[in-house]
């Protein structure tokens, strides 16, 4: 696997991008409410570059003060980018991550050099401390200066959709930053020093503060915008609850984070973000979020959630703003949502073994249906594989639908898939269905919020006690004959 020169931060990214010819600048005024949406998914269902705004404008037409970045992670070939790697190498990539996650012991000098890159890697996790960040090199004024995006028509106001918001559990020192939590919750923007942040109850900022909380202080809270692709991306994998994203980022980057005291809350930030929004969240002071276009096509209904009171807006000396859009796929994060669709394979290969490929359907939300292809050796081993999915792994808790195939089946191929239902499963036979599940409550099909019924079909070939007919057998041509047609039409359409 050879891995890409590091991105230290988000400019060493689009000068990467514009190297190769996949960084557009956008002079023309293009405003800030809808209009950008529908640009960058326009650029996004082509396959485009990634997008810089120069010329955004406010509700009343007058220019943005901040060039506005997007469609960043647009493509496959971008995500991978981001991880430090090429796009062929992002299985491997996942083999490397899962080994980390569960290295096998080791034995020997020869061994241990043999390990060595992921011996680097695991060292890259340790953050070092800049003194002078260039995060901090000015400051903005307050919220309004930002050109933040009111991305849907049904919108309730302007929405920041790609910040990393830093928090701490109570009891922990701001060095510790082991600790920390990283994640990319949608924040909107209610006031000139007031951002509601949305994150759910499972999530890593919501255990925080429901630890601060309880013990009746304020929490402190940093909002990160326009942090390298790493950082972006390592906030996003769905890691264990026992790893930091913020020194995870170091394996992805290839290089250590680097990080800074924030200027008016005890955290530590990253330090060659854009932006930085520092703030405190008060306990019992909420205020109600949305409605807002989501990553199912619909908009979500407005709930109260935490509201951050801001304390301090640092930023470099030119800073960029960077933004994205979530809808109805294909979206932004339904692109990163396939390449971590391969970079989990092999964790979950290491978990259920006879997995041989698995897909998540970008149009499923990313999650709602999965397709499994299993080496199938003995009956009820796709009722098996379907189950360990839903238990053991917390990822497949929201999907809705299993689809289990057999190895000869390509599990991305609809027209695949959809002989296998047609001509392997029974709907009398081979249905399981459970109810009483956990469900993303933004599932409006769901008849009770945060539960509901999953379904997994068996469009496998029947074996032994599975069926008491002979099954059909599956017709093939000979590959030698197939290798000479191949050739034969060369000749004669060349």
């Amino acid at each position: 696997m050879q891995r890409l020169s590091p991105c230290p931060d988000l400019r060493a990214f689009l000068d990467r991008a514009e190297a190769l010819g996949d960084l557009a600048r956008i002079g023309a005024p293009v405003a800030l409410r809808h209009e950008m949406t529908a640009v960058q998914l326009a650029a996004l269902r082509r396959g485009g570059p990634v997008l810089r705004f120069d010329n955004a404008s406010d509700d009343h037409g007058a220019r943005a003060g901040l060039p506005v970045i997007s469609n960043l992670f647009g493509t496959r070939a971008r995500v991978a980018s981001g991880l430090g790697i090429a796009p062929d190498d992002v299985g491997e990539f996942g083999a490397f991550l899962a080994a980390l996650r569960a290295p096998a012991p080791v034995e020997g000098m020869r061994d241990a050099l043999a390990r060595w890159p992921m011996l680097r890697a695991a060292l890259s996790t340790r953050p070092k401390i800049l003194r002078r960040p260039p995060v901090q090199e000015a400051r903005l004024p307050d919220l309004a200066a930002l050109p933040v995006q009111t991305p849907w028509p049904g919108d309730a106001g302007p929405l920041i959709t790609w910040p990393v918001v830093v928090t701490r559990p109570h009891g922990s020192a701001p060095a510790d930053v082991a600790r920390y939590n990283l994640g990319v919750y949608r924040a909107q923007v209610i006031g000139p020093d007031r951002l509601i942040l949305r994150w759910l109850a499972h999530r890593g900022g919501a255990a925080h503060a429901r630890g601060w909380a309880r013990a009746g202080e304020p929490m402190p809270v940093a909002v990160a915008l326009g942090c390298d692709p790493a950082l972006l991306l390592s906030a996003a994998l769905p890691l264990p609850e026992t790893v930091s994203e913020l020194t995870f980022s170091g394996v992805p980057r290839g290089a250590r984070t680097e990080i800074a005291p924030a200027a008016t809350v005890p955290l530590m930030v990253p330090a060659r973000a854009e932006i930085v929004i520092e703030g405190w969240v008060h306990p019992g002071d909420t205020a109600p979020e949305g409605p807002f276009g989501d990553h199912t096509g619909y908009y979500n209904a407005a709930e109260p959630f935490p509201v951050l009171s801001v304390s301090a807006i640092t930023c470099r000396s030119d800073p960029l703003y960077l933004s994205t859009v979530t809808g109805r796929p294909p979206d932004e994060p339904s692109v990163i949502g396939e390449v971590f669709n391969d970079l989990a394979l092999p964790v979950i290969r290491a978990q259920i073994p006879e997995v041989e490929d698995l897909w998540l359907p970008p149009a499923a939300c990313s999650y709602r249906v999965a397709v499994v292809k299993i080496a199938k050796r003995y009956p009820g081993q796709a009722r098996r594989v379907m189950m360990a999915l839903w238990g053991m792994l917390p990822q497949f808790s929201y999907t809705k639908m299993i689809v289990a195939v057999d190895g000869d089946i390509d599990a991305r191929n609809w027209d695949d898939v959809l002989w296998a239902l047609s001509t392997r499963m029974d709907p009398a036979r081979d249905l399981m269905v459970v109810d009483g599940t956990p469900m993303d409550y933004l599932d409006f099909a769901s008849p009770r919020e945060g539960l509901a019924g999953k379904i997994g079909l068996d469009a496998t070939t029947k074996i032994k006690a599975e069926t008491t007919r002979d099954w059909g057998r599956v017709m093939v041509l000979d590959p030698a004959h197939e290798a000479r047609a191949a050739r034969l039409l060369d000749e004669v359409m060349a």
